[in-house]
């Protein structure tokens, strides 16, 4: 058997009452009171009483009971440095799926409610969503987690509408699946919808002297000194659902709007949306259109905005059926 080691600070404090020894054979040097506060379970624990001299069955090391935990020395850290003080020890930081999983199954295990909230908050923060949203999916519903469910319902709305397959699959059941997929294709049908009405669009800017940009129209001065406003040269869309105020917009916008759409069928979110505009700035720009090419970055961040806010309330009002 490898010999133990004594884990960093502040885990190897002289006056500790007690070591955990994790299931890689580190052991924290603790306060039976700083976990006794924290956790019912070690409370109970710690109260049952202690026989005068240990047991052949009961470790000692440097003159303290040794108490074997499942949990591995990263996952134990964690859960102490929740349980410390923050002047003896900082709140980690969970950024790691499986990091938040191990502590949230740990703190469930020691009765550990608010790292068990911590560990939750952690499974739906945006970093640890964005990057694997399918996973938090699983894990999450897996665990009867209601907010962090919907929460990564909505945000698996950033992959393809049929996904790849990903180990925790199978902690959910075939029907599980098939209502994360008919969510995702509501909203998808949800989103499209705005491409039958734009009227979101007029209805923001109000007036087409509001999205000259989005028209194609620059300013000039007739010989009589009135300003006015004249097409530039770019090709003129070809659907007659992009006219804006009765006025065709450039085909560049009609490109934009369709192919965005087609985008959203099968990813549904906010960052469809602004990777398109983004495309749509730099190929804009190339153009070197007068009345095109100088405004289109600011007027395309206005316009994305817009749009996203839209498909954000669309997707709102698809619901999750989905049992808990």
């Amino acid at each position: 058997m490898t010999d133990s080691v004594y884990a960093a600070a502040p885990f190897d404090h002289a006056k500790a009452d007690i070591i955990l020894r994790s299931s890689n054979n580190i052991d924290f040097r603790v306060f039976k009171l700083f976990l006794s506060l924290a956790s019912p379970f070690f409370e109970t624990l710690f109260d049952i009483p202690q026989p005068a001299e240990p047991s052949e069955d009961q470790e000692v090391k440097d003159g303290l009971a040794v108490v074997p935990v499942i949990e591995d020395s990263k996952t134990l850290d964690a859960l102490l440095r929740f349980c410390y003080p923050c002047t003896l020890a900082d709140d980690p930081t969970l950024e790691v799926l499986q990091d938040a999983l191990d502590v949230l199954e740990a703190a469930r295990k020691y009765s550990l409610d608010s790292i068990e909230k911590k560990a939750r908050q952690a499974i739906s923060s945006p970093k640890i969503l964005e990057v694997e949203p399918l996973r938090c999916f699983a894990i999450a519903h897996r665990g009867r987690l209601r907010e962090e469910t919907l929460l990564s319902a909505k945000q698996t709305l950033s992959q393809p509408l049929i996904p790849g397959w990903f180990q925790e699959i199978e902690l959910i059941s075939a029907a599980d699946l098939l209502a994360l997929l008919t969510y995702h294709k509501k909203c998808g049908d949800a989103v499209h919808a705005l491409r039958d009405d734009i009227s979101w669009i007029t209805s923001h800017y109000g007036s087409n002297e509001a999205c000259t940009w989005l028209l194609g129209r620059y300013r000039y001065t007739d010989y009589n000194g009135y300003q006015s406003y004249n097409n530039c040269n770019c090709q003129r869309a070809s659907l007659s659902k992009y006219m804006l105020f009765g006025i065709q917009s450039p085909q560049w916008w009609e490109n934009f709007m369709e192919e965005t759409f087609k985008e959203l069928r099968d990813k549904p979110c906010k960052a469809t949306v602004q990777a398109a505009a983004e495309k749509t700035v730099q190929s804009v720009k190339a153009l070197n259109c007068q009345a095109c090419s100088a405004t289109v970055t600011e007027g395309m961040h206005d316009l994305s905005d817009l749009f996203v806010k839209k498909v954000d309330e669309a997707v709102s009002r698809i619901e999750l059926e989905l049992d808990f």
